[in-house]
C-alpha cells in the first residue's frame, strides 16, 4: 500500500482495500501511540522530534462521504440509516455548501416541466429537511438553517459529523481506496480515516482526483454525444462561480460608495438586447458570474475577487446612474464570501448521461434519481463577456428524465461512489442535473447502495449488476421517486391483504395506497382521500401476520414548491411552514384476540414518510386512525405498508 502524494503522483495511480466491513472500535493513533481515550477530543498534545504539533489520528468507518452539501448530507444520513457505520467530513464549518449561509443558493428543483404539474418535488431525506426547516425557522434565516442541518446530520445515530476538515490525499491499494488523508484546520491534526466505501460528494472531488478516478473537465463537443447544444468543437470552459447577495430596506436614503477595487459595470452593453437584466434589488444578481476555459479550482481566489469587483461595479450602477430611483432607501445587508460553483470536475461511471438522454426520456433499467430543471447553458465569460447572453436559453422538459445508478460509481476505482454535480454526465446534461435537490437525490441513492455493498461485500458496479432490484425497492420504501419503476417489494404484508377499506372516501381509492407509486402522476391517481378528519384505514388478512412495522406515505403536495428563498417575494404559491395536507397526529392498531392495541402513535408529525415501528406482534388486522392535518379538511394518503 502507498499513500497518494499530491503532487507527484499522476491520475493513472488506482487503489484498493477489503469491501467487508470494518469492525472494532475507534482508535486514535499519535506518533504511534496507540491510546483508548476519544479519538476526537483528546486534550494532550504530543511533540515531534522537531518540537512542532504532530497530532496524528486513525478512524475506522464503514462508510466515508466526503462534503456536507445536501447531495453528501443526504448519503450520510441515508448510510447510516441503513446501520452503516459513517462519517461526514466537511472543509467549511456549516453544512450545506452552496445552499449555506455562506453562499445561499436556493434549493431548487424540478420545475417550470411544461405538463399539468410545472412542479415535481423531491422526496425522501430532502423534503424532511426543508419540511423541518420550515417548522423550526418561518423567518427564512440562513444563519438558523445551518443549524436545522446540524442538528438533523447530529442527532443520527450511526453518523459522525467532522467539520472543517478537508480530505487531500489517499491512501490507495490496487484499484480501491483504503483511507483518506483529511487535515483539521481547526485542531491542527491529521486524520487517516479507513473505511470500505468512499462517496465524493464535494463537488470539486478532490479525493476521488486523488485517488486516480477517471474525470472530465470541460465542454464535449456536438458530435461525441449528438448534442444539439454543445459546441461544434470541444472545449475548457465550464459554467462560471458567483457570489450572491441581500438588501434591506432602512427607511432612509442610504449612500454607496465602492471599493477602490470594484470594477465600472459597462451597462449600456450588459443591457443591449436584454442580455442581462436587473428585474429586483433585493437578493443578488446570477449573472455575476466568472467561468473558467483553463483551471476554475485552481483560480479560485483570482476568480473571488473579481466577483466582488464586478459585483460592487454593479450595485454602485443601480446606487449611483440615477436609473434606480427605487434603490434610494436600499442597503446592502449582506454580500458573500465565498462563491458558489456550478461546475468543475465531472467523474466517469460506466455510463455518462447526455442531452439525448434526457431530452428523449429515456427508460434505464439502473434508475435510481431524477431530474428535470431545464437544460440551461450560460455563457462562458460570465460578466466578463458582456456581448452575450447571461444564459443562452432554458430548454424545458415535459416530464422529467432519469439518472442511472450506471453515473455513480466510478469506472476505475472500484468503492468510490459520487454524487451531486461531479457525477458522471456531459456538460450539456450538467447544466440542469447540477441543480441542488437533484443533487441530493443522488445523494441518497449512493448512500443507500452503500448499504447493498456492505451487505454483499460488493463494489458499487456489482451492487448495479447484481442487485440493482433490492437498492430500487429499498429507496423506494424510503420515499424517493423512481419515474418508471412502481414498488414492488415482496416482504411487504400490505400487498397480500385480503381487504382494505377507509372510513370514508372523497377522492381516489383506497386501493391505490398499495399499487406501488407512492405520489401523484401526470392524469393518475394513485392516493385515497378521506371526506373530513378524524378517518381510519384497516387492513384484514384471512391468516395472522407477524408483524413489526407500518409505514404511510402522506400529502404534502409536490406540485407546489417548498424551499426558502432569500427573496421573500419568490415565496408567492409557497406555504409558509409546514404543509397544510401532512397528518399531523395518528395512531396505529392492531388487532388481537379480538380486541384492538395500540402499538404506536405519532403526534406533530414533520414527515411524508412514518415508520411506525412495534415489538413484534401476530395479528389478522391493521387500523390506523388518522386524527387530524396541518391545516387541510380532509385527510390524503399515498401508500401504506406492513412488515
Amino acid at each position: 500500500m502507498k499513500r497518494r502524494n499530491f503532487f507527484k503522483q499522476g491520475v493513472k495511480s488506482v487503489l484498493g482495500v477489503s469491501l467487508l466491513p470494518v469492525v472494532g472500535n475507534l482508535t486514535a493513533k499519535t506518533d504511534d501511540i496507540e491510546r483508548d481515550s476519544d479519538p476526537f477530543w483528546a486534550d494532550e498534545e504530543f511533540k515531534g522530534k522537531a518540537g512542532k504539533l504532530a497530532r496524528k489520528k486513525t478512524l475506522d468507518f464503514e462508510v466515508v462521504v466526503i462534503g456536507g452539501g445536501m447531495a453528501g448530507i443526504c448519503a450520510a444520513v441515508s448510510s447510516a440509516r441503513l446501520g452503516n457505520k459513517t462519517v461526514l467530513i466537511q472543509d467549511r464549518p456549516v453544512l450545506g455548501g452552496n445552499a449555506s449561509s455562506e453562499i445561499r443558493v436556493t434549493v431548487n428543483g424540478v420545475q417550470s416541466l411544461k405538463n399539468k404539474h410545472v412542479v415535481e418535488r423531491e422526496t425522501g431525506i430532502l423534503e424532511e429537511i426543508l419540511i423541518e426547516n420550515w417548522y423550526y425557522n418561518e423567518q427564512e434565516s440562513y444563519p438558523v438553517w445551518d443549524h436545522v442541518l446540524y442538528d438533523f446530520v447530529k442527532r443520527q445515530d450511526n453518523l459522525t459529523l467532522m467539520l472543517n476538515i478537508q480530505a487531500f490525499d489517499v491512501v490507495m491499494n490496487d484499484n480501491k481506496i483504503k483511507s483518506a488523508i483529511c487535515r483539521q484546520t481547526t485542531t491542527e491534526t491529521e486524520f487517516t480515516i479507513n473505511a470500505s466505501i468512499f462517496i465524493d460528494a464535494s463537488g470539486d472531488g478532490l479525493l476521488a482526483k486523488m485517488s486516480g478516478a477517471e474525470y472530465r473537465i470541460g465542454r464535449e463537443g456536438k458530435a461525441e454525444f449528438n448534442e444539439s447544444y454543445a459546441p461544434d468543437q470541444p472545449d475548457n470552459w465550464v459554467m462560471g462561480d458567483c457570489i450572491m447577495m441581500i438588501t434591506k430596506d432602512v427607511g432612509r436614503p442610504i449612500k454607496f460608495k465602492p471599493p477602490r477595487y470594484a470594477i465600472p459595470f459597462d451597462a449600456a452593453t450588459a443591457f443591449k438586447d436584454k442580455h442581462r437584466k436587473i428585474k429586483q434589488i433585493k437578493e443578488g444578481f446570477w449573472w455575476v458570474e466568472i467561468g473558467s476555459n483553463t483551471d476554475i479550482i485552481g483560480e479560485r481566489e483570482e476568480i473571488k475577487h473579481k466577483l466582488l469587483a464586478n459585483f460592487y461595479g454593479v450595485w454602485d450602477h443601480i446606487k449611483n446612474s440615477g436609473e434606480f430611483p427605487e434603490a434610494e432607501n436600499i442597503a446592502l445587508d449582506w454580500i458573500g464570501s465565498v462563491p458558489g460553483r456550478r461546475e468543475s470536475r465531472r467523474f466517469m461511471g460506466d455510463y455518462i448521461l447526455t442531452q439525448p438522454d434526457m431530452e428523449e426520456y429515456r427508460h434505464f433499467e439502473d434508475t435510481v434519481a431524477y431530474g428535470g430543471w431545464s437544460l440551461d447553458e450560460h455563457c462562458p465569460g460570465g460578466i466578463e463577456n458582456l456581448t452575450e447572453p447571461a444564459s443562452y436559453f432554458h430548454s424545458r422538459f415535459k416530464q422529467v428524465y432519469e439518472i442511472p445508478f450506471r453515473c455513480l460509481y466510478s469506472k476505475n476505482i472500484d468503492n468510490l461512489m459520487m454524487a451531486g454535480r461531479n457525477a458522471s454526465v456531459s456538460h450539456m446534461a450538467l447544466s440542469s442535473s447540477r441543480i441542488i435537490a437533484t443533487c441530493a437525490l443522488m445523494g441518497q441513492a449512493v448512500g443507500t447502495a452503500s448499504a447493498f455493498c456492505l451487505k454483499y461485500g460488493a463494489t458499487p458496479r456489482q451492487v448495479g449488476q447484481k442487485y440493482i432490484n433490492e437498492l430500487q425497492e429499498q429507496l423506494l420504501r424510503d420515499d424517493s421517486y423512481l419515474p418508471n419503476r412502481p414498488a414492488n417489494d415482496q416482504l411487504d404484508k400490505a400487498r397480500a391483504v385480503s381487504v382494505i377499506f377507509g372510513s370514508s372516501t372523497l377522492s381516489g381509492d383506497v386501493k391505490n395506497l398499495i399499487n406501488g407509486v407512492g405520489r401523484a402522476e401526470v392524469d393518475k391517481i394513485n392516493h385515497w382521500q378521506s371526506n373530513g378528519l378524524n378517518a381510519e384505514l384497516q387492513l384484514e388478512w384471512k391468516n395472522k401476520q407477524s408483524l413489526t412495522s407500518v409505514e404511510l406515505k402522506f400529502d404534502t403536495n409536490l406540485q407546489r414548491k417548498m424551499m426558502m428563498h432569500k427573496n421573500p417575494a419568490k415565496n408567492k404559491g409557497q406555504v409558509i411552514g409546514v404543509p397544510p395536507e401532512l397528518v399531523k397526529n395518528f395512531s396505529v392498531e392492531v388487532r388481537i384476540a379480538g380486541q384492538w392495541q395500540e402499538v404506536g402513535k405519532v403526534e406533530e408529525n414533520l414527515t411524508r414518510l412514518v415508520k411506525v415501528n412495534f415489538n413484534e406482534v401476530k395479528t389478522t388486522a391493521v387500523r390506523v386512525k388518522l386524527k387530524d392535518t396541518y391545516g387541510d379538511p380532509n385527510i390524503k394518503v399515498f401508500e401504506i405498508r406492513c412488515y
